[in-house]
């Protein structure tokens, strides 16, 4: 059988300058963010199947580009992005500038110091790991793009290394960054990753 060839992009820059965004913040795509998205993956549809966060700033864009190319999509709740607590919505310097030490301890332990409230990781890698492979399981040999972000970009890649969660922010996902999975009759592999191009 074929393998199954999986495309995952992070969003592009969303409306609101830099702050945390998990699945509590639905902002939509910046014009900027629109444009990064669009020259990452070119003019020519790569894929068989697209599959999508419901998140406003995956959806939209995922919507635009199955209806530019007549693809099937589908939407997964269980790729949206995972949930930052009392940070969600804050910008990136309100946080280092009010609680620096309680940064410190998120930036040196991304597991046990998330922000309170925050999902914890072993409960989000759970999400996205049975997400994955649900979907792979779903789509055998096909061609599939996941628009997501880049926590689930980093837990898609975490789970399939099966690199332990605290080691998953070391992997760099900028806006529009592509990474390829490709899965067949024995171990995945990882074909690159936060490539910023197709074309």
């Amino acid at each position: 059988m074929q393998d199954t060839r999986v495309d995952v992009i992070r969003h592009g820059e969303p409306l609101g300058g830099r702050r945390y965004r998990g699945h509590g913040v639905d902002d939509p795509l910046s014009p900027a963010g629109w444009e990064q998205m669009r020259q990452a993956l070119g003019g020519r549809p790569h894929w068989d199947q697209i599959l999508s966060s419901p998140m406003r700033r995956c959806r939209l864009f995922a919507s635009a580009l199955a209806q530019r190319h007549a693809l099937p999509l589908a939407i997964d709740p269980a790729f949206r992005e995972i949930g930052m607590g009392a940070w969600e919505g804050r910008l990136h310097a309100e946080v280092a500038a009010t609680e620096p030490d309680r940064l410190a301890v998120f930036q040196r332990d991304p597991v046990g110091g998330r922000p309170p409230g925050a999902e914890p990781l072993a409960v989000f890698l759970a999400r996205i790991a049975d997400a994955y492979e649900r979907q792979i399981a779903a789509y055998p040999g096909r061609r599939l793009l996941i628009v997501c972000h880049a926590g689930v970009t980093r837990a898609i890649l975490g789970h399939v290394m099966r690199a332990d969660p605290e080691r998953w922010s070391r992997i760099r996902i900028d806006h529009a960054g592509i990474s390829r999975i490709r899965a067949g009759r024995f171990a995945p592999s990882v074909e690159f990753v936060n490539r910023r191009s197709l074309e």
